[in-house]
């Protein structure tokens, strides 16, 4: 014992003055994470790094001492490769993350191939549900198609401290809140959408096979060729979103004629919100005038967006559009426009007439399942969940929050005809344990968003898009402004 402890002193007396400020730098980091993290049996970690540095009774760096230099070498790329790599799981998780616009619905605020910073320190960072996962992936492994990630161990949600709060029209990343469960070769539309909305006819017009349950559960299941498996997925693996925070918890929400009102007031509309219209034109429009107007190719592309009324003659009927003094129709798009290229249409004269696309074309709104009467374009009024607020529960209460009290919240919910359990407990009302938003997509017609899926709890959010890094053009070639210069190391802005 008397020869290890001198050793042990031995290497400690023997230490440079560069190892002790090593130490010394990373400690204090330590430390300060420790405080932040607001988990002292952390500093516990404080003797491994130590040892480390300093002691080293752990031959940490043995792999030098390796006389096959091939050998050495293998080991110096290993230690090089191990060390970023966890490097970038803390920095990826704490600090800020990389994300890629994948959807249209934030247009034209952001566009599809935008690459963003994603700053998780802005609302505070998540300490992650699922700890053990391979760096830099989400959910699944490439190639392998398979887990990412270790269901054990898993940790209770915890935030830290950050430099803020979601505010009012904050645009936000966010876990998909319906994501929980996915069957997973069709992520989109969700599978509480199939398995609630969509019917005999729906599948088969989309998916090319008839159903022999009208339950859309069973055929979901009973289809795994196409649906693959359906699987769990825990918060901080579901799928991240991007969406502008429109309502804040507490807040009373609802949409008149595409006019959010918040708590009885009208929610000034960003300036690049963009809607469907059917634009009735005097002939074919060009690719140039797409341009112009900054439609896309998808969104241009007449397999999908142009009708004549011998394909389609009810939406000409709907619109109350006549035909010319030949009986002959014009060509009608169906396009994303924002106020400025509706004006742009207008000014040089396009088109014979603009309409906004009917509300009745935007399909199921939350709450799935029920008969609220909303629409797309008027909806709500619908309150937001709010920590510590106690709500009565009814009928259309459980409607609307029963996802919450049971999904976002691990509650258990039964109801014994007129009877309501929580936990096995009688009870007619229910106090939230956390805070909710309302999140919608700038591209209004075209962003399935709160509207469609509900409330983003707390839990989910993931952090705030500081920085357009680069953006790419999938339309265009390299050499044809495929690169969208005017957007790169771009603030990103709520407005």
């Amino acid at each position: 014992m008397a020869n290890t402890r001198k050793s042990l002193r031995e290497r400690i007396t023997s230490a440079t003055k560069g190892q002790w400020i090593r130490f010394a730098i990373i400690s204090i980091l330590y430390i300060l994470f420790t405080i932040w993290d607001n988990n002292y049996w952390l500093l516990f970690g404080l003797l491994l790094i130590f040892d480390i540095y300093i002691s080293k009774i752990i031959p940490w760096d043995g792999w030098k001492n390796a006389k096959n230099p091939f050998l050495r070498k293998i080991a110096e790329w290993t230690d090089a490769i191990v060390f970023a790599l966890i490097a970038v799981y803390f920095i990826n998780i704490f600090i800020f993350q990389n994300y890629k616009i994948p959807t249209s619905s934030l247009e034209k605020t952001l566009l599809v191939g935008d690459f963003l910073f994603v700053s998780k320190v802005s609302y505070g960072p998540r300490v992650p549900n699922t700890p053990l996962a391979f760096p830099l992936t989400h959910h699944t492994l490439p190639i392998l198609n398979t887990k990412s990630y270790s269901d054990w161990p898993h940790w209770d949600y915890k935030r830290l401290k950050g430099f803020g709060s979601v505010q009012r029209n904050d645009i936000v990343v966010f876990n998909y809140p319906a994501g929980d469960t996915v069957a997973v070769s069709v992520p989109n539309p969700d599978y509480y959408d199939l398995t609630t909305n969509w019917n005999a006819e729906s599948f088969y017009r989309y998916f090319r096979i008839r159903p022999t349950s009208s339950s859309g559960r069973e055929t979901v299941y009973n289809n795994s060729d196409i649906f693959g498996k359906v699987v769990y997925r825990p918060v901080d693996r579901r799928e991240n979103y991007v969406k502008r925070c429109i309502g804040m918890p507490g807040d009373t929400l609802q949409i008149i004629d595409n006019q959010i009102c918040i708590n009885g007031h009208e929610l000034p509309t960003p300036k690049k919100v963009q809607f469907n219209y059917y634009v009735e034109t005097f002939g074919k429009l060009s690719e140039k005038q797409f341009r112009k107007l900054n439609v896309s190719k998808d969104d241009s592309d007449e397999r999908h967006y142009l009708h004549t009324f011998s394909n389609n003659p009810y939406i000409f009927m709907a619109l109350n559009i006549e035909p010319n003094e030949d009986g002959t129709y014009n060509r009608l798009y169906r396009l994303p426009l924002t106020e400025e290229a509706v004006a742009e249409i207008r000014k040089n004269g396009w088109a014979k007439s603009i309409h906004l696309e009917p509300e009745n074309e935007g399909g199921a709104t939350y709450p799935y399942g029920y008969n609220s009467g909303w629409t797309r374009d008027n909806f709500g009024p619908l309150w937001i969940p709010k920590k510590g607020a106690t709500i009565v529960l009814d009928e259309q209460n459980l409607a609307l929050y029963k996802r919450c009290i049971v999904n976002y919240e691990n509650n258990t919910l039964e109801i014994n005809g007129d009877q309501i359990c929580i936990n096995g407990i009688p009870t007619d009302s229910y106090t939230f344990q956390q805070d909710y938003y309302f999140m919608m997509g700038d591209n209004r017609h075209n962003s399935a968003d709160s509207r469609c899926w509900g409330f983003v709890p707390e839990d989910h959010i993931v952090g705030k898009p500081i920085l357009i890094w680069l953006s790419l053009d999938k339309d265009r070639g390299w050499f044809d402004g495929k690169i969208r210069w005017n957007r790169l190391f771009r603030w990103v802005s709520a407005q």
